[in-house]
């Protein structure tokens, strides 16, 4: 279906393009039920990814909010944002794996 996403969401797209196009449709209807603009649900996407610890979705939503111009610094700020609720250790991580994306 896709060739333009890396890695394995973009192989399950490719292999079932049906799923693929309910998950999206589920995704849009998401975004459209409730006030956030764009860059809001994305700097929340980023948020919930670390909280997740999904490396692979902090790479996704850290590309993607660049991709969208959003400044390193703001990018950065939601890892350094969850030493609080999440402790230091995970903060840290998901820092790396934020300067993963940025090289």
């Amino acid at each position: 279906m896709t060739k333009t996403m890396p890695g394995a969401a973009g192989k399950l797209a490719d292999q079932h393009p049906d799923l693929w196009t309910a998950y999206a449709s589920l995704g849009k209807a998401c975004a459209e039920a409730g006030p956030l603009n764009d860059r809001e649900r994305r700097l929340v996407k980023l948020a919930l990814a670390i909280g997740a610890n999904s490396e692979g979705a902090v790479h996704s939503h850290a590309r993607r909010a660049r991709a969208e111009g959003m400044a390193e610094e703001e990018i950065q700020q939601v890892a350094i944002l969850a030493i609080g609720p999440l402790g230091l250790p995970r903060a840290v991580a998901a820092k790396t794996w934020i300067e993963d994306e940025s090289a």
